[in-house]
């Protein structure tokens, strides 16, 4: 039963604006929702990612979706650094 996994339960978007200093960024804060089981134990948490687009002036929705694909880039390297075999101890 002590298996590993990274899962995410939600994803939101928080808020975002206009970048101070470069044209068409967008900048904002996704919350992410994560269960995580390891070496037995659940735990549940939230991270709150920096997220970065650069898409010029477009629609709410469209923004929206590339702030989340940015999110989803970040934990996607998150995850694969998570679910990494631990070494062993030789005993």
């Amino acid at each position: 039963m002590g298996g590993t996994s990274f899962e995410v339960k939600a994803c939101e978007v928080r808020y975002y604006g206009p970048h101070a200093t470069i044209a068409g960024r967008v900048t904002g804060i996704v919350r992410v929702h994560i269960e995580e089981r390891f070496m037995g134990n659940l735990t549940k948490y939230h991270l709150d990612l920096k997220v970065k687009a650069d898409v010029g002036h477009v629609a709410s929705a469209e923004v929206r979706t590339a702030l989340l694909a940015h999110a989803a880039h970040q934990l996607n390297k998150l995850k694969a650094r998570h679910l990494e075999k631990l070494p062993v101890a030789a005993e």
